[in-house]
């Protein structure tokens, strides 16, 4: 997936010559906190954003003069992945996307981004998830599905987050299944460390009790 396919023609950008009181007003409107400007043959110049312009010395003053001398954009067949890694890295509510001679094309904003991963997760897809943890010498994503769909279940997305240099790594799956006694039973047989498992028939208490739980295991 490519970031051309999430960009928003609603968000509208700011001129070289708007006021910092303007743009602030749009930000506002738009609920983001970055805003591109855009001169009037269509180029990109730069992002402003709202802790840039709540620091400006005046309302008065126009946009291009809070611009840096280069600002984040990104090509439009940017992966969603990478996109995503732009935005928290840099903070960004909209990342501006631009081709090649840098004639600007729209924004991307970021809970589009992460709506896209979320669909890619199959998060709104019925099924189980289970997070894992494996020391990072023994993990096999083929061995991990093999294991899995050898057990009547299929894999529907997977996450992993290395926890350190010398920790083991955490696994996130989605199987289309609410029933996982067997595949916990066969992956802790395979030297996986079930941390946690969250099915849609779980009831709303026991739901919370291994969110809970979950969590507290994550901040060790």
């Amino acid at each position: 997936m490519f970031i051309r396919n999430l960009i928003s023609p609603s968000l509208i950008p700011l001129k070289p010559t708007d006021t910092v009181e303007y743009a602030l007003g749009l930000l506002l409107e738009m609920r983001v906190r970055h805003l591109p400007v855009v001169d009037s043959s269509g180029n990109y110049v730069g992002l402003v954003s709202e802790d840039v312009l709540l620091d400006a010395p005046s309302a008065d003053l126009v946009v291009v003069d809070l611009l840096r001398a280069e600002s984040m954009s990104a090509l439009p067949d940017l992966h969603v992945f990478e996109a995503a890694k732009v935005i928290v890295g840099h903070g960004l509510t909209a990342l501006p996307v631009v081709d090649e001679s840098k004639r600007y094309l729209g924004v991307v904003r970021r809970h589009e981004v992460f709506d896209q991963l979320a669909r890619m997760l199959s998060t709104q897809e019925p099924g189980a998830i289970l997070a894992l943890e494996v020391e990072a010498k023994d993990y096999s994503l083929s061995k991990l599905v093999y294991a899995i769909e050898q057990n009547e279940a299929h894999v529907l997305s997977v996450s992993t987050e290395p926890s350190g240099d010398l920790g083991p790594v955490r696994v996130t799956v989605k199987l289309d299944t609410q029933d996982t006694a067997r595949v916990r039973h066969v992956l802790e047989h395979n030297g996986y460390h079930v941390v946690a498992a969250f099915s849609d028939n779980d009831n709303e208490e026991d739901l919370q009790d291994r969110i809970e739980e979950f969590m507290r295991y994550l901040e060790v």
